[in-house]
């Protein structure tokens, strides 16, 4: 069950981030383009997801979102709840790197002839990553631990199959020290693995 709880806990998130950092590079450019109902639209969504509990996003989904119609499986609710998440703290996140970016640069694209898309894409959004990575790798890896209020809609993660084993045989101390060490060992982990993921995307960026 532990092992089960751990591939569950590590696919939630390996997902969640992937496409949670897709959305937080998309409110990015949103919060920084000059759409004015956009940038509103965006920050409304960034302002109301960091100013709320996680928990409570998890159960607006999963228990809220039926009454519309709308019924999503267990493992589908948290992964939405998580994406959703992630994608508003990596919008500020990516937001701050993008701003970090010199004008001068934007300026120097712009006179070779690159389009706007163009610009964004490699003189801006490249060096931004760089210089946020380290900040971005800790939310995803708070957002990882954070999937373990998960188990409270019964997703069979780390921690539900923690607390399942801890009914069954009575001995909290063993089963939450396990539990523990493997969550420690996932956020080591994960931290080492982005780190050098990072070092391999963004580091040349990053210096530039």
């Amino acid at each position: 069950m532990l092992v089960h709880g751990v591939a569950t806990t590590v696919g939630l998130t390996l997902v969640g981030a992937v496409l949670g950092v897709g959305i937080g590079i998309g409110g990015a450019a949103a919060r920084s383009s000059a759409n004015a109902p956009l940038r509103v639209a965006v920050g409304a969504y960034v302002e109301l997801i960091r100013n709320t509990p996680f928990l409570v996003q998890l159960f607006f989904i999963f228990f809220g979102l039926p009454s519309l119609g709308i019924r999503l499986p267990e493992w589908q609710a948290a992964l939405l709840a998580m994406v959703i998440n992630l994608g508003a703290y990596a919008t500020e996140i990516i937001r701050a790197g993008i701003d970090a970016t010199p004008k001068g640069q934007i300026e120097a694209g712009a006179s070779l002839g690159m389009s706007g898309p163009q610009i964004f894409r490699y003189i801006i959004l490249g060096p931004a990553m760089g210089k946020i990575w380290p900040a971005l790798t800790s939310q995803i890896i708070i957002v990882m631990l954070g999937s373990s209020v998960c188990s409270q809609i019964a997703v069979e993660e780390l921690s539900f199959a923690a607390n399942f084993i801890q009914s069954r045989n009575f001995r909290p101390f063993e089963v939450y020290f396990v539990a523990t060490a493997l969550y420690l060992a996932l956020a080591v982990g994960l931290r080492w693995l982005l780190a050098r993921l990072g070092d391999r995307l963004f580091a040349r960026a990053a210096r530039a």
